[in-house]
């Protein structure tokens, strides 16, 4: 698989819509995790990112401009011991609960499909991270329409042991930008983290995304001897 810089994934299009980048830093000692939000809507870019507890929630920057919560206030991270799950929508909660109820990440999803935003029919894009023993192992998934009519739904799901240090998978819902919206195609894309602090690693992510798209970045970096977390968020609507 060929890989690739963060500015040329990340900034490959003017809109990817929300990504998820997951993987271990150049040096082999921490996990990093990353996701975005873009929009082109008003709705949309009324967003901003705020921690809740170990996780993260959207909220609206003006409660008097929110017009459709539906698809856009979520909480996009949630810990579950071990675990970090992180997705694009209210799937987080699906993958939540079905863990506390002893099931797994896939057989949570396969109770989801692509959001109902026709004739977009958003992926749901989610990512699992589960740590022990100084390593972890990251799941992805993205559940797709499978048609143009949104009548059929793909659900691929896929499982990394053993990432290399420097190693990331990338994930986000669009090829482009386009109407409608084409969905994401192919498996994660391989992309090589560069050396550097999570500061350096979001300044990345933030600069690679187009600057009249972007909304919100969340980053976290957790030492894998240590367990140390280290979060930032950047909000265009600050």
């Amino acid at each position: 698989m060929q890989k690739l810089t963060i500015a040329q994934a990340v900034g490959a299009t003017s809109y990817p819509g929300r990504g998820i980048l997951a993987g271990k830093t150049p040096d082999g000692t921490r996990l990093f995790l990353a996701y975005f939000i873009m929009g082109r809507s008003v709705n949309s870019r009324n967003r901003v990112f705020v921690e809740d507890g170990e996780g993260l929630r959207t909220r609206a920057f003006d409660p008097s401009k929110l017009s459709d919560p539906s698809l856009i206030i979520y909480a996009p991270v949630r810990v579950l011991e071990n675990r970090v799950i992180v997705t694009n929508g209210d799937q987080t909660d699906t993958i939540y609960d079905g863990l506390r109820a002893g099931g797994t990440f896939v057989s949570a999803l396969k109770t989801r499909t692509f959001e109902p935003d026709a004739p977009n029919f958003t992926p749901r894009i989610s990512a699992m991270a589960t740590l022990e023993n100084g390593y972890f192992a990251l799941e992805m998934s993205v559940l797709k329409a499978a048609d143009a009519e949104g009548k059929a739904a793909l659900r691929c799901f896929y499982a990394y042991d053993g990432l290399q240090a420097g190693q990331a998978y990338f994930i986000h819902t669009y090829k482009g930008d386009g109407n409608p919206l084409p969905s994401f195609e192919g498996e994660p894309e391989g992309v090589l983290l560069p050396d550097g602090c999570v500061n350096c690693l979001t300044k990345a992510v933030w600069s690679a995304l187009n600057p009249e798209n972007r909304v919100s970045l969340w980053a976290r970096t957790i030492d894998l001897r240590t367990g140390e977390t280290r979060t930032r968020i950047v909000n265009a609507n600050e």
